[in-house]
C-alpha cells in the first residue's frame, strides 16, 4: 500500500504533470508505478504528454521527499484518498479536474447525501453575519454536510455556526495539514476534526501562496451538491468559485443585497446573469434540493393571469405545462427568441412564483 500511495504522491511533484494528465494517465497505466517505469518511447506517444512532459516524468528522482511525505502521513494518522478509494469524494469525480491525492483530517463522511458549500467575502457585513447564522440555524434540521474555506469572514463564520448547531463541517485549506492559516483559526481547526474535518491536495510543507487559492476553490466547489454566495463584491475569490460550480454544473445559490452595497455586488450580478438562483433563506435553499419535507404552501396559477406574461414567457410556461419538467438547455432550442431572452423570462417566472427551480437547473410550473 505504502509503495502505491509512495509513487501516487510523486507523481503529483512531477512539473508540468497536473490532475487532468495524472487522471488520464493512471487510468491507462493502472497504477503509479507503472507510470514512472515505463518507457520514455511509450510516454511520448501517449495523447497531451509529448516529449517534454514525457521527459520530466523520466527524469523525476525526488522520491525522499515523497518518503518524507509518507512519514508525516503515518505520524500524524492522515487519511490519504486516491481517485479510486471508496472514500474518495465522488462528486468530485465528477469534475475534469479532479485532485490527484487528497490529505483528510477528521472524522467527517466525505461523501455525505447532502453537502452544501458555504462562500463569500472576508470582510463581511453585519447583513452577512445575520444571513449566515440564520441559515446555518435552518439547516440544522436538514442534517448536511457544510464545507468552507476556513478563510476569515463567512468561511470561519458558516464552519463556527455549524459546529454551535450540531452540523458537521470541513475545511478546504490551500496549504498542508502541518500548519494553520489564519493562524487565529488554529482552535477553530482543532475542533473541526472532532466534528468534521480539514481536506487538502496540497502536502505538508506548502505554504498559504496566492495561487493555491483558486486551487483550493475548485474543491469546495466540486465537492459539494450546491453552492451558497452569502456575500461578495464582484471581483470576491467568491466569484471565482461560483465559476467554478456552474462549470461543474452544479446549483449555486444566492442571497440578493442593495444595490448600493459594494459587498452584495457579486452576488446581485451572479442573480441578474442566470449563474445564481435568487435564495432568502435556507429553507428556500432546501426547497430546491428537495432536501428536506419544508411545508410549502401550494399556489395555484390561474391560467388567465398567463395573459399578463410577455411572449416568451406565455411560451416557456406552456412548454412546462405540456413537458412537466424540462432543463435551460431544453427549453431554449424550443423557443423562438434568444438565449437571454429566454433566460431573463425563467428568472421573472421564478420571481413571479409561476415556476421554481430543482436541482440540475431543471424548471417546473408551480
Amino acid at each position: 500500500m505504502h509503495s502505491d500511495l509512495l509513487y501516487h504522491i510523486a507523481l503529483t511533484m512531477v512539473p508540468q504533470i497536473g490532475d487532468v494528465h495524472a487522471r488520464e494517465l493512471l487510468q491507462h497505466f493502472g497504477d503509479a508505478e507503472k507510470i514512472f517505469t515505463a518507457r520514455k518511447s511509450h510516454l511520448d506517444k501517449f495523447p497531451g504528454i509529448g516529449t517534454i512532459r514525457a521527459k520530466s516524468i523520466k527524469s523525476f528522482t525526488d522520491f525522499r521527499r515523497a518518503e518524507e511525505e509518507l512519514r508525516f502521513i503515518d505520524q500524524y494518522k492522515i487519511s490519504v484518498f486516491k481517485q479510486t478509494d471508496a472514500g474518495y469524494p465522488k462528486r468530485l469525480l465528477h469534475c475534469y479536474d479532479a485532485p490527484t491525492l487528497l490529505y483528510f483530517k477528521g472524522s467527517a463522511n466525505l461523501n455525505h447525501p447532502k453537502i452544501i458549500s458555504i462562500i463569500g467575502t472576508r470582510n463581511h457585513t453585519a447583513y452577512g453575519k445575520e444571513l449566515t447564522l440564520k441559515v446555518m440555524e435552518e439547516l440544522a434540521h436538514c442534517d448536511v454536510l457544510v464545507i468552507s474555506g476556513l478563510a476569515y469572514g463567512i468561511d470561519t463564520l458558516a464552519h463556527k455556526a455549524a459546529l454551535k448547531n450540531k452540523l458537521s463541517t470541513v475545511g478546504v485549506l490551500a496549504h498542508g495539514l502541518d500548519r494553520m492559516y489564519p493562524s487565529a483559526n488554529k482552535s477553530l481547526a482543532k475542533e473541526m476534526t472532532i466534528n468534521g474535518g480539514l481536506l487538502t491536495d496540497f502536502m505538508s510543507g506548502t505554504n498559504p501562496d496566492k495561487q493555491n487559492f483558486p486551487k483550493r476553490n475548485r474543491i469546495v466547489a466540486g465537492i459539494a451538491d450546491a453552492t451558497l454566495v452569502i456575500e461578495t463584491q464582484t471581483n470576491g475569490g467568491s466569484m471565482i468559485t461560483a465559476e467554478l460550480a456552474n462549470n461543474y454544473n452544479k446549483d449555486v445559490f444566492a442571497f440578493p443585497g442593495k444595490t448600493t452595497d459594494p459587498k452584495s455586488s457579486g452576488c446581485n450580478h451572479l442573480i441578474k446573469i442566470n449563474k445564481a438562483v435568487l435564495t432568502t433563506s435556507g429553507k428556500d435553499l432546501m426547497e430546491f434540493m428537495n432536501w428536506c419535507d419544508v411545508p410549502t404552501k401550494k399556489r395555484m396559477v390561474q391560467k388567465e393571469l398567463f395573459v399578463e406574461l410577455k411572449d416568451e414567457e406565455k411560451t416557456v410556461v406552456n412548454i412546462l405545462s405540456e413537458k412537466g419538467t424540462a432543463s435551460l438547455d431544453e427549453i431554449i432550442p424550443m423557443c423562438n427568441f434568444s438565449h437571454s431572452l429566454v433566460a431573463g423570462a425563467i428568472l421573472n417566472l421564478e420571481l413571479q412564483g409561476i415556476i421554481s427551480s430543482l436541482p440540475g437547473k431543471i424548471y417546473k410550473l408551480l
